[in-house]
């Protein structure tokens, strides 16, 4: 193989570290896995049936690129029931890391600088690799509250954009109401676009769920079925936005994903029929649990959402601590996975009760070595 043939771009990209704790989980005798943020509720039964029904029928034709017209739909309906926008349009995309893909193609050059805050979820930045942007990193620590005058202070005349996650990932921190409100009046200063990933927006605990796009139209909003309906790997997401930018996304789709699944968007129809409360209130409990029992040996900031919790190791480097653990069987992923820093670690509460608290049990032990 010649290496020739590679693409730069290909070498700018970093292996991810979530990788090694699915390596790991293979090789391990029963892993204690509070690594990978997979819902361990399942896909609702009639969700399930709509999914057979649309096999059995042989709705596996293309759909039109956009999505099925009843599916968006009711997607729009309750998105303007919440952002009554007259300049909102939305489309179905193949997940979260779809849109992303997509808004990202369609709204940065190369060179174009979108600011990034560290802690990130890991696809932000490479993502920005394959479009040739790049990557502005403000940073949140200690306690993961963005400072939109720390924002101000970073943006330069090539800043193009933003990327927002509340709730977060890997830390759960929701951002309040007034942080996003004057976040927002930053970015229209400045001309600049707010890309908001709301993949986590159903999993808010302590209070009503906010987005940036409550304080201005021009914010690109990627959300998906993936977490709030344990439907990761069945790839449906949307993205609701300015029209202008929702067209240009629909023709770089054309080009490249064609469409999300079809019949898993015919499932989605059911999917925005049903109730996801019991299991957010389930997640919920489980927050407070992990909270509770490591409250007095790590320092964290409580999550408000997202299914992590993002604590400090109490010795040694996050990855010294992280390995450590796996001599305990115990799965969990340092914080240089998502940051620039290596002092953190995020657990992933999405897990039976059991498996959680025997998780839990390693991580006492191992503070108090």
């Amino acid at each position: 193989m010649n290496d020739r043939w590679i693409a730069d771009r290909m070498r700018r990209m970093e292996v991810s570290g979530i990788r090694r704790a699915f390596e790991l989980a293979k090789k391990l005798p029963d892993p204690i896995n509070l690594s990978i943020g997979l819902p361990d509720f399942t896909v609702a039964e009639p969700v399930k049936l709509a999914a057979i029904r649309a096999v059995i029928e042989d709705r596996s034709e293309y759909t039109l690129t956009s999505g099925l017209s009843e599916l968006r739909q009711g997607i729009k309906d309750k998105v303007l029931a919440r952002l009554p926008h007259a300049d909102r349009d939305v489309m179905v995309t193949s997940g979260t890391a779809g849109g992303l893909t997509l808004i990202l193609s369609v709204c940065v050059n190369p060179g174009d600088e979108v600011i990034v805050f560290d802690p990130y979820f890991v696809m932000y930045n490479n993502l920005l690799q394959l479009v040739g942007g790049v990557g502005v990193l403000v940073d949140t620590y200690p306690d993961f509250r963005i400072d939109p005058a720390r924002v101000e202070a970073a943006i330069t005349p090539r800043t193009k954009a933003i990327i927002v996650n509340s709730p977060g990932n890997p830390t759960g921190f929701v951002q309040d109401r007034e942080t996003l409100r004057q976040l927002a009046e930053v970015c229209r200063r400045h001309n600049v676009l707010i890309i908001s990933d709301e993949v986590y927006s159903a999993f808010t605990y302590d209070g009503e769920f906010v987005s940036p796009a409550e304080f201005d139209e021009n914010v690109v909003v990627c959300d998906a079925f993936s977490k709030t309906h344990g439907m990761t790997g069945w790839r449906l997401g949307f993205a609701h936005g300015p029209a202008a930018i929702i067209q240009e996304m629909n023709k770089l789709q054309q080009f490249s994903f064609i469409c999300a699944p079809s019949l898993v968007q015919y499932a989605g129809l059911e999917a925005l029929k049903t109730d996801m409360s019991d299991q957010v209130a389930a997640y919920k409990a489980k927050r407070d649990r992990v909270v509770e029992a490591l409250k007095n040996d790590y320092e964290l900031v409580v999550p408000g959402g997202a299914f992590y919790v993002f604590p400090k190791a109490p010795w040694g480097t996050a990855t010294e601590f992280v390995n450590a653990a796996v001599e305990h069987n115990l799965l969990i992923i340092a914080g240089s996975t998502f940051s620039k820093r290596d002092t953190h670690f995020r657990i992933s509460y999405a897990v039976k009760d059991e498996t959680l608290d025997r998780g839990l049990e390693v991580l006492r032990k191992m503070a108090r070595r």
